[in-house]
C-alpha cells in the first residue's frame, strides 16, 4: 500500500482522519479539520479509497490521478496551520467505512471528520441508513457534517442531557474541546415528557456536567427543553444561540437495526442544521475520562 511518508509519530500530536472522494461535500470534511489545524498542533490524514477494477491499468491509473488531486490538496491547505501541524494522505482499497475507521484506530489518539454526502464509494457509506457505519464500526470521536456551510469558528457547543445515562459520556470530550477553541457549552436538558421524578433526574444530570465545567474553568449556559417538541425545539435553539457544533452519544448495548430504526442519535446525524459529534457510549460513569483530543 503505497502512501506519502509521514515523519515519526510524536505522543503529544493528535490525527484526525478525513475520508476524502474528492466530491465538493467530502470536501468539507477537511475544512472542518483545518479549524483544528489552526489551533493545536494535529496530523491530518485524508484518506482516499480506491474502487476496485477488473482492469490493472485503469486501477492504476486512477490511482495516479488520486495521488495527483492529494498532493494538491496538501500543498494547498498546508499553509497557515499552526506550527507544528501537517497534512498528509494515504490512498487504501476496500470498503470505505472499514478502511477509514481501520485507519483511525491505526493511531492511538485520533478522530475521524466526514461529510455525509459524497460521490461514488461515499454514496455506499454515507446515504440514508448507511449514514451510520462509520460511526457505529468505530471507537473514536467523528464529527459529521451535512451539506451546510462549514463554520468558521467552534465558539458554542450544544451538550444536550437527556434522561439516558449515556447522554453525559460527551462531557469529557466536550470539556476538552471547549477548551480548546475558547467556545461555550450550552447544556440543555432535553426531554418530551414533563414528569416530575424525570425533570429531577435530567436537573441533577445537568448540575454534576455544570460542576464538572465549572472545575475545568469551561464557560456555559444552562437551559431546559423539557417538554419539547421532538428534535426541532433542540434544533430551533441551537440555530438561536448560533452553535457551531452539536454533541451526542452513540448508544452502546443496541443492534445496528435498532440504531438505524429509532436512535435519537441517528436522527440528529441526519437532520442537525449544524455538524455532529458523535461519541461512542461507553460503561462509565461522568468521572471516567476519554482519551480527549484537545489533551
Amino acid at each position: 500500500m503505497r502512501n506519502k511518508k509521514l515523519p515519526d509519530k510524536t505522543p503529544d500530536m493528535k490525527t484526525i482522519i478525513v475520508p476524502l472522494d474528492f466530491s465538493v461535500d467530502s470536501l468539507k470534511g477537511l475544512e472542518m479539520a483545518l479549524l483544528f489545524g489552526h489551533k493545536c498542533p494535529v496530523k491530518i490524514q485524508l484518506v482516499h479509497v480506491q474502487r476496485r477494477h477488473d482492469i490493472p491499468s485503469q486501477e492504476e491509473e486512477e490511482y495516479r490521478q488520486a495521488e495527483k488531486k492529494l498532493e494538491k490538496y496538501v500543498e494547498l491547505f498546508s499553509k497557515d496551520l499552526f506550527e507544528g501541524s501537517q497534512i498528509s494522505y494515504i490512498i487504501k482499497k476496500g470498503k470505505v467505512y472499514q478502511e477509514v475507521v481501520g485507519q483511525a484506530e491505526a493511531f492511538t489518539d485520533s478522530m475521524i471528520i466526514a461529510s455525509t454526502h459524497g460521490a461514488s464509494g461515499f454514496e455506499e457509506l454515507f446515504i440514508g441508513s448507511n449514514a451510520y457505519r462509520i460511526i457505529c464500526a468505530t471507537s473514536r470521536p467523528v464529527i459529521t457534517i451535512r451539506q451546510l456551510p462549514v463554520p468558521h469558528d467552534i465558539t458554542n457547543i450544544l451538550l444536550p442531557i437527556d434522561i439516558a445515562i449515556d447522554s453525559r459520556q460527551k462531557v469529557v470530550f466536550v470539556s476538552a474541546l471547549a477548551r480548546l477553541f475558547g467556545a461555550t457549552v450550552h447544556v440543555v436538558t432535553f426531554s418530551e415528557s414533563t414528569n416530575k421524578k424525570i425533570v429531577s433526574r435530567l436537573n441533577g444530570y445537568a448540575a454534576q456536567t455544570i460542576e464538572y465545567l465549572k472545575n475545568k474553568d469551561v464557560p456555559y449556559v444552562s437551559y431546559s427543553l423539557t417538554g419539547a417538541d421532538g428534535l426541532n425545539d433542540l434544533f430551533d435553539y441551537a440555530v438561536q444561540k448560533k452553535c457551531e457544533l452539536l454533541s451526542v452519544v452513540n448508544e452502546s448495548g443496541t443492534s445496528f437495526a435498532d440504531l438505524i430504526l429509532g436512535s435519537i442519535a441517528q436522527q440528529m446525524i441526519s437532520k442537525s442544521p449544524i455538524p455532529v459529534l458523535t461519541i461512542r457510549a461507553k460503561s462509565r460513569t461522568i468521572k471516567d475520562s476519554f482519551s480527549t483530543f484537545a489533551g
